[in-house]
C-alpha cells in the first residue's frame, strides 16, 4: 500500500498541483462548495423527516433538493478530494484522523443506501405535517450526526 500511495503523490497531477499557485486552493474552494451542496441539501431533508418545516411535502422536497446533494458529491467532492488527497497520499494514507474521516464516510454512505432502500418508499407520499416513524428519525438523526463529523474530521486533517 505505502508503494500505491508513494506512486500517487508522485504522479503528474499531483506534482502539477502541489507546484501550481492556485490549484490547491481552488480545489479546496471546489470541495467545500461541494460539501455545501451535499450537507446543505441532506440537512433540510433530515430536518424535515425530523419534523421541522411540516407544511412541505417530503416526496417533493426530495425531488427539488436531494439531486443538489447527489452532484455535489459526485461532481465536486470526489474529484476534488482525490485530487487534494494524491498531493500529500503517503502521509494521509498513515493518518488515523483521515481513515477516521474514511470510516465515517463509509458509515454515512451506507446511513443513505439504507435510507433510500428501505424506507424512503414508504414515506415519500406521505402528506404534509404527518409524522415519520422512528426508523426515519433515527436514519436522520444519524445523516445529522455522520456528516457533521466528516466535515470536523476533515477540517482536523489541515492541523
Amino acid at each position: 500500500m505505502l508503494e500505491s500511495l508513494e506512486w500517487l503523490e508522485n504522479s503528474s497531477m499531483a506534482i502539477a498541483v502541489r507546484q501550481s499557485l492556485w490549484a490547491y486552493p481552488a480545489l479546496e474552494v471546489i470541495h467545500i462548495l461541494g460539501i455545501v451542496l451535499m450537507v446543505g441539501a441532506a440537512f433540510m431533508f433530515d430536518l424535515r423527516l425530523l419534523g421541522f418545516s411540516r407544511k412541505l411535502h417530503v416526496g417533493v422536497l426530495a425531488r427539488h433538493i436531494l439531486p443538489w446533494s447527489q452532484r455535489g458529491l459526485f461532481l465536486l467532492i470526489i474529484p476534488s478530494g482525490f485530487l487534494l488527497f494524491i498531493t500529500n497520499a503517503q502521509s494521509l494514507g498513515t493518518d488515523t484522523t483521515f481513515w477516521l474521516k474514511m470510516g465515517l464516510l463509509l458509515l454515512g454512505g451506507m446511513n443513505v443506501l439504507i435510507f433510500h432502500r428501505f424506507f424512503f418508499s414508504e414515506i415519500s407520499e406521505f402528506e404534509t405535517g404527518n409524522p415519520f416513524p422512528l426508523r426515519v428519525k433515527v436514519s436522520a438523526t444519524i445523516s445529522l450526526i455522520v456528516w457533521t463529523a466528516v466535515i470536523a474530521y476533515g477540517r482536523w486533517l489541515a492541523y
